[in-house]
């Protein structure tokens, strides 16, 4: 679709810089209405920030949605994923792919309420993500018009992006002017570390990069005991406690984070046939697929 044919459409918005400069992006250039979606998903931020700088963006209120997603995320996407054992390339546990599923139905399910004809986000022309939201994307509303902006605009250095900000009033944090040490993603389920400073993989990962689990060499020396309880499959309980599947998968990680569980130091395959190192922590997922596949192995 021309850019000046969209008339509305639903951004995937965290309220950080770079997705700051594609919602002013999409109205300069689209010259069409911009409706932000932010989902809580566990990622352990204030999600009112986004809110009020949607606002001070010039996003009507009515405009801007903020979900909580946390136990939705857990029980129809996390706890399936467990169910069916799913690894990839033997060891990565998915934690970045699970969500975009649950974020792009989100974005088309506002965009259906609000008569939104596009969607955007704010993956880049080199990682899995692009594929992750448009597959969703088209999967769900096949004749939306899909808007990947780091694959159509010029701000191809931090440089330019800054100097986007500066000549639209976007207020610019302090840390955010220079090149991150490393880019993040996180969720409930997991912390994903790549870039810059752990793009040498003879390089041993810094330990500043780690945000979800203590040092294995720090860890007691004492075994940690737990039971799960599963019903179908999933989850319900720890040490005979019943929980909500959120809830659960966040005890979970604080027990893997005090022990050392869930660090991958791993290369993988992208989809678009790159290669890419991350550092991934999922300390309470560790443990869960420890134990489904536990509960697997005495059942019938």
């Amino acid at each position: 679709m021309p850019r000046g044919d969209v008339r509305k459409v639903v951004l995937a918005y965290s309220g950080g810089l770079d997705t700051s400069i594609i919602l002013k992006w999409l109205q300069t250039t689209y010259r069409c209405e911009v409706v932000t979606f932010t989902a809580d998903l566990g990622q352990g931020e204030e999600l009112e920030p986004a809110r009020q700088k949607a606002l001070l963006l010039g996003i009507r209120p009515e405009n801007i949605f903020v979900e909580d997603l946390r136990e939705e995320f857990v029980r129809d996407y996390v706890f399936p994923m467990f169910r069916a054992n799913a690894v990839y390339e033997g060891q990565y546990l998915l934690g970045t792919s699970i969500a975009r599923p649950l974020i792009a139905k989100k974005q088309i399910e506002i965009a259906e309420k609000v008569g939104a004809d596009a969607v955007a986000h704010g993956a880049t022309g080199k990682g899995n993500d692009q594929v992750r939201f448009e597959l969703g994307y088209y999967a769900l509303k096949p004749d939306v018009t899909v808007i990947a902006p780091w694959r159509e605009w010029d701000l191809t250095s931090r440089t330019r992006l800054i100097e986007f900000a500066e000549q639209h009033q976007i207020p610019i944090a302090k840390d955010k002017r220079g090149e991150a040490p490393f880019s993040v993603d996180a969720n409930l389920l997991h912390a994903s570390s790549e870039g810059k400073v752990l793009e040498d993989p003879a390089q041993e990962v810094p330990d500043y990069v780690y945000s979800r689990t203590d040092d294995p060499e720090s860890a007691p020396d004492q075994a940690t005991y737990i039971t799960v309880d599963f019903e179908k499959g999933d989850a319900v309980a720890v040490d005979g406690k019943k929980m909500s599947p959120a809830t659960l998968l966040a005890a979970l990680n604080e027990l893997g984070r005090v022990n050392g569980i869930g660090r991958l130091d791993l290369v993988e395959n992208r989809f678009v046939g790159m290669k890419s190192r991350g550092m991934y922590e999922t300390p309470g997922g560790t443990i869960l697929l420890a134990a489904h596949r536990g509960i697997e192995s005495i059942t019938l």
